[in-house]
């Protein structure tokens, strides 16, 4: 357990971090879900820039790699050009 005053605020900090990462990280990854789960390509390709946007977020925060942003976006953008 901690023993300082400054390591207790720490802790108290990197939890509520984590709280709100996790908030964005399942928020986004629902906006993904959904995109995906479009009926047609316009409302998807409608809602892309939105998700893309929570993405480059999640990145910039340092919440997942940059790369992985890249490849998340990639393969969105994949799967909507693919639609019929």
């Amino acid at each position: 357990m901690a023993n300082h005053k400054a390591t207790k605020k720490d802790i108290r900090q990197s939890e509520k971090r984590r709280e709100q990462n996790r908030y964005y990280g399942k928020t986004t990854r629902n906006a993904i879900r959904t995109l995906l789960a479009s009926p047609d390509k316009a409302t998807a390709e409608q809602n892309l820039s939105k998700v893309v946007s929570m993405i480059d977020k999640l990145a910039k925060r340092n919440v997942i790699h940059k790369n992985k942003a890249s490849n998340i976006k990639s393969g969105i953008v994949k799967r909507i050009a693919a639609f019929a």
